[in-house]
């Protein structure tokens, strides 16, 4: 790289960081709001957005995998088996419970085994869900 484009690239980096510093670092949870807003208001246009989007977001990445607030909440996504944080993922994104995945999985008292880690999913149930939700199986692995 010449010296002038060099020039021109450190320019810009230096005004990307003025005008955004929460895509460097956040440092608190007022920040961490923030840089929550800013990404909402930069899905707007995401294709012109893309790469502070993509800034922003490994920012609020670092900072929820490390600030205390989080602590607890990383912890139990730590322990928990990849099949049942898939499963409680589609069941809060579509408001289900226990009893809407008797053609799936089986009875209420089956699913509740299942989240509670007492009984795993089956490759049927896996493909089954799959198909319902319109996702990857691998998503369970």
């Amino acid at each position: 790289m010449n010296f002038e484009r060099h020039s021109q690239v450190a320019s810009l980096i230096t005004e990307l960081n003025h005008a955004f510093p929460l895509a460097r670092e956040i440092r608190n949870t007022r920040e961490h709001a923030q840089a929550l807003e800013q990404v909402e208001d930069l899905l707007e246009d995401y294709e012109t957005n893309y790469i502070l989007i993509e800034a922003l977001s490994a920012s609020i990445e670092r900072y929820e995998s490390s600030a205390d607030e989080f602590s607890a909440f990383n912890q139990r996504q730590t322990d928990i088996e990849p099949a049942i944080a898939t499963l409680r993922f589609l069941m809060e994104q579509h408001n289900l419970n226990t009893t809407d995945f008797e053609n799936e999985i089986g009875k209420k008292s089956l699913v509740s085994q299942i989240l509670n880690g007492h009984k795993q999913l089956t490759r049927r149930h896996i493909e089954n869900l799959a198909a319902r939700f319109a996702i990857s199986p691998a998503l369970f692995f």
